[in-house]
């Protein structure tokens, strides 16, 4: 029998937190990718190699990637997360993404660089947790490989600074199966909240995000909890008493939330700000709207397969 072992496998098998992104996640190439809608992609590669000692500036997903990668100063020699550069660009003409990764010391050592082919097969060959582009076709596909991603949207930073990383996430379509909210959208908030109250004892499903929160928790689990280094929070439109049923489901899980928000349909944004997210998960436009004009702010899409 062959030794070898799929790439979820080895995922499951080791403690290291891996996060794919995209190179225009990391970094702002809003101009080039521009020029490349305009001009096409031999322009485009012109304009990379004549540029790619000019530094590219950080993107929106830069700071997370920067306290991700903090994580691992206590223990380089066997780091608790990586972060793979995954890009549509040449290898030559990514060689001012590389530049400009050296210069911020990321500590980035992994890369695809596809010339345009699509970068999700690197995805799962890498064993990715997570999967972040500003793509939101490519995220889509990853979600139905059954890869949790979200598509970074153009989006404030904090004005409440932490050296903790603090992700936050919604619940039902993210952290959890959408079968709930289906019901609220059909039949409304009163057959929601029976619903709920009928199913309290019977733990929700997972939704696409759940095996990164058993990762994130895996790693929260290294650090001393009196003064650990990542914090996460529950922030969801729910309130009493469907919060019950979500409790209940963390605690079957066995998976910890530092906070948990249950806001009864009260606009995110300003509840993010305060606690200061690095980044933020959702899947309605709704809320992503008013998340992103106060913290970085992912769209987890919802997708079907059944359908």
């Amino acid at each position: 029998m062959s030794e070898r072992t799929s790439p979820d496998e080895g995922r499951q098998a080791r403690d290291t937190l891996v996060v794919a992104i995209s190179s225009r996640a990391l970094f702002d190439l809003g101009a080039s990718h521009e020029l490349f809608e305009r001009e096409g992609v031999d322009a485009f590669a012109e304009h990379q190699i004549e540029n790619e000692n000019e530094l590219l500036a950080p993107g929106i997903a830069f700071p997370l990637v920067q306290k991700l990668l903090h994580l691992n100063r206590a223990q380089p020699e066997a780091p608790r997360v990586e972060v793979i550069l995954l890009s549509r660009n040449s290898a030559d003409t990514g060689l001012r993404i590389f530049n400009s990764i050296e210069h911020y010391d990321l500590g980035i050592v992994r890369a695809a660089f596809t010339r345009g082919e699509p970068t999700l097969p690197y995805v799962r060959a890498f064993g990715a947790d997570l999967f972040l582009s500003a793509n939101p076709d490519s995220v889509a596909n990853a979600l139905a490989s059954g890869i949790a991603a979200a598509t970074i949207l153009p989006s404030k930073a904090p004005q409440r600074q932490s050296e903790q990383l603090r992700i936050a996430f919604d619940g039902d379509a993210v952290l959890f199966g959408d079968e709930s909210e289906r019901v609220s959208e059909e039949a409304g908030i009163d057959a929601f909240h029976r619903h709920e109250a009928e199913r309290v004892r019977e733990p929700l499903s997972g939704g696409p995000f759940r095996s990164f929160l058993d990762a994130l928790h895996r790693l929260q689990a290294a650090f001393p909890s009196e003064a650990s280094p990542i914090r996460t929070a529950l922030v969801t439109a729910r309130s009493a008493p469907a919060h019950k049923r979500v409790i209940l489901t963390l605690r079957h899980w066995g998976v910890r939330i530092d906070e948990a928000l249950f806001l009864g349909g009260r606009p995110k944004g300003p509840f993010l700000e305060a606690f200061g997210a690095d980044i933020f998960f959702d899947d309605s436009t709704v809320n992503v709207e008013s998340a992103r004009q106060h913290v970085a702010t992912g769209h987890v899409p919802r997708r079907r397969l059944a359908e």
